[in-house]
């Protein structure tokens, strides 16, 4: 759980500061909550249109450490199906004495109201209504101060107020509120008659039409990230040019060699090489934060549920490997959103093999060595990566149980939300390079430039050659007989943008064959992700099975490499040695399905 508390505030078991109150933002999926929450305390967690966004609970104190503000994920019943509205539900009951804020769209009031009577039930409690002008503008009426009356509950709209207003509203409505009574609404609210699915809705549902659009707009997104000479490519290279030329022209200019490799080689080599993939990382970001504010996501969901139930996930799970294009340990925490435990720990699974925009900058590099375009090979390592996810869900197939989701609604996304949500991903990037990767890529430059007398010598004398020397059969299968490519290569544990620095601090480029650089790829895309991805698993899974999946994965991810290098080079006889395993395994595998009971190891694995 996620607690942003003023320093030196006390604090009592629960993470409530001592003497405050705590209100519970309560409500059904996509009602509003998250921006409510947003609203009241400056936050940033994130809203979406979609059942999942909000994966745990998140804990603001305002108003001077008097008030704790906290967002649950959204629920339908205290009978609940999926994991985070078991946790959403668990918490409610943890937390009897706080204020419940119930957080209703005003289309859904009739509907919500049972979970709400339900909720509430001998506490204190208000509601909020969401969306309201929408409402009115479908034809909807509601008298807020009718409704009052006949709920017994203070009844407030957030829309159009100020942090300051909505903010003292709460804090007047903790200090009063109410009981909810047993009532029925349709005397205070009237409800325009819906007539079923829209026309933009039976298009974007029906998959001749659906399916062709939503993997065109994908293309798209990929050919202006990637394609030279557009938009992605045109600023990648303008900031190029200014590390590499500008910047490096005045540090040529420094006397002292030290000061010199430190500035050139240390900081600008490194930070240079993964700043500059920052537009295309922006790009995709957009690209994802417009499909899911938009509606579009929900919908594809729905179309792919059949797909995805074949595999042994369910169509919610589209939001989660959309989500790892992003980032891996962001993409493994929304699957709380799942409806079973055995669907999620599948979903973990597959995600490491979904490129997130950490391996984008490392298949940017490597393909950049020798192709001039290098659209078709990053689009390749993206295909690939799909499809290994895809095959191992099928792997560990089970039964799926039944898809339930509500779709968002079709709207223009807010420019301000999109503005403000891009930048504060962008700020996160930032923020990792100025801190972890930018310490990273001083380390390996002062380890790779000192021996162990502390004189200033090259590369094969340094500490970091003695350190790592033993590293370099990793992957001389693949033809790099190099400890410094190892090094790089299990750099990226620690973020997978430590490897396109790594590689140009130490080549200034990658210095081998195509075929290298593609088998080199391949083991990037198949390895375990960083150690925030571990540690997010770890959260769902525990460290054990998190920590042996990495391992398996590895070592998983040396094997592709050196099989796609063999398959690439025409070592077709080591590539049958290595093929022969696996298959015995499925083999094996079927045979225990048709004949035997499953092992322990099996029985673990898909819990």
């Amino acid at each position: 759980m996620l607690h942003f508390r003023p320093k030196g505030l006390a604090q009592n078991k629960s993470g409530v500061p001592s003497g405050g109150r705590e209100v519970l933002l309560v409500g059904n999926p996509n009602a509003g909550k998250s921006t409510l929450f947003n609203a009241l305390t400056g936050g940033h967690a994130k809203v979406g249109n979609w059942h999942g966004v909000t994966v745990g609970e998140i804990s603001r104190t305002v108003a001077g450490g008097s008030l704790t503000v906290t967002d649950l994920p959204g629920l339908y019943s205290l009978n609940a199906m999926s994991m985070e509205e078991k946790r959403s539900a668990a918490y409610i009951q943890a937390h009897g004495t706080a204020f419940l804020l119930f957080v209703c769209e005003c289309a859904h009031l009739v509907r919500a109201l049972p979970l709400f009577q339900a909720l509430s039930k001998g506490r204190k409690c208000a509601l909020v209504l969401t969306k309201k002008r929408q409402f009115e503008r479908a034809g909807g009426k509601v008298d807020e101060r009718a409704l009052s009356a006949l709920l017994g509950v203070e009844v407030l709209s957030s829309e159009g107020k100020k942090r300051g207003e909505l903010l003292r509203a709460v804090l007047r409505l903790t200090e009063g509120g109410g009981e909810l009574k047993t009532v029925n609404l349709p005397r205070v609210v009237y409800c325009p008659q819906s007539d079923g699915l829209s026309r933009a809705d039976r298009l974007l549902t029906g998959g001749l039409f659906a399916l062709p659009l939503f993997f065109g707009l994908l293309l798209l997104v990929f050919w202006v990230t990637f394609a030279p000479g557009l938009l992605g490519d045109f600023l990648k290279n303008c900031i190029d040019r200014f590390f590499s030329e500008t910047l490096a022209g005045y540090a040529e200019k420094i006397s002292s060699p030290v000061l010199r490799g430190f500035v050139r080689d240390g900081l600008l080599k490194g930070v240079g090489t993964v700043l500059c993939f920052l537009p295309q990382i922006f790009l995709l970001f957009l690209a994802l934060l417009l499909l899911e504010e938009s509606g579009l996501l929900s919908r594809l969901a729905l179309l792919t549920d059949g797909f995805f139930g074949k595999i042994g996930l369910s169509g919610r799970a589209v939001f989660s490997l959309l989500m790892g294009f992003g980032c891996t340990a962001t993409a493994i925490l929304t699957t709380r959103g799942l409806d079973d435990k055995r669907v999620q720990r599948r979903a973990i699974f597959c995600l490491p093999f979904i490129p997130c925009s950490a391996k984008l900058p490392v298949f940017l590099t490597l393909s950049a060595a020798f192709f001039e375009n290098p659209f078709p090979a990053v689009a390749l390592l993206y295909a690939l990566g799909v499809g290994l996810s895809l095959a191992a869900a099928l792997l560990f197939k089970r039964e799926t149980p039944p898809f339930v989701m509500e779709l968002a609604p079709l709207q223009i996304p807010s420019p301000v939300f999109v503005a403000k949500s891009l930048f504060f991903q962008l700020k996160q990037f930032i923020m990792k390079l100025g801190t972890v990767i930018l310490a990273f890529f001083l380390a390996s430059w002062l380890l790779s430039s000192f021996n162990w007398k502390w004189q200033y010598c090259g590369v094969e004398e340094s500490m970091l050659a003695s350190l790592c020397g033993g590293l370099k059969f990793l992957f001389a299968p693949v033809g790099m007989n190099d400890w410094k490519i190892a090094y790089a290569a299990l750099s990226g544990l620690i973020a997978k943008e430590n490897v396109a620095g790594a590689l140009e601090l130490f080549y200034g480029g990658f210095p081998y064959s195509a075929q290298s650089a593609f088998s080199f790829a391949v083991f990037l895309l198949c390895c375990s992700p960083c150690v925030s991805a571990i540690s997010a698993s770890a959260r769902e899974l525990g460290w054990k099975t998190a920590l042996l999946a990495a391992l398996l994965e590895t070592v998983f991810a040396l094997l592709m490499s050196y099989l796609t290098y063999f398959l690439l080079t025409g070592g077709w006889g080591y590539a049958l040695l290595l093929l022969l395993p696996p298959l015995v395994l499925l083999l094996l595998k079927h045979h225990e399905k048709i004949h035997g009971k499953r092992g322990k190891l099996a029985q673990k694995l898909h819990g």
